[in-house]
């Protein structure tokens, strides 16, 4: 059986990856484009943990990338498809 956080780690997974998949780098910006690498790099070493056991490390690591989309979609530097829009802070 698994635990909470690790079900909520493979939540944030899987919302993430849905993100990713559709996530749009608009701006030219190199900060853009660090910021991009980051979402990516928090992704999968979220990934990394889960299969390390490390469940709340893997969490931690989702949330920041998420955290990363969000500001990265405020100032401009991603879109989101408008079916993902209602997951971000305005």
């Amino acid at each position: 059986m698994s635990s909470p956080v690790l079900k909520e780690a493979q939540k944030e997974k899987e919302r993430m990856q849905q993100v990713l998949d559709k996530i749009k780098l608009v701006s030219k910006d190199e900060k853009a484009h660090d910021f991009y690498d980051m979402i990516r790099n928090y992704f999968f070493d979220g990934c990394h943990f889960i299969e390390k056991g490390k469940e709340l490390e893997a969490f931690e690591a989702f949330i920041i990338a998420w955290a990363y989309v969000d500001a990265g979609i405020k100032v401009g530097f991603f879109e989101v498809p408008a079916s993902q829009k209602e997951w971000f802070t305005d």
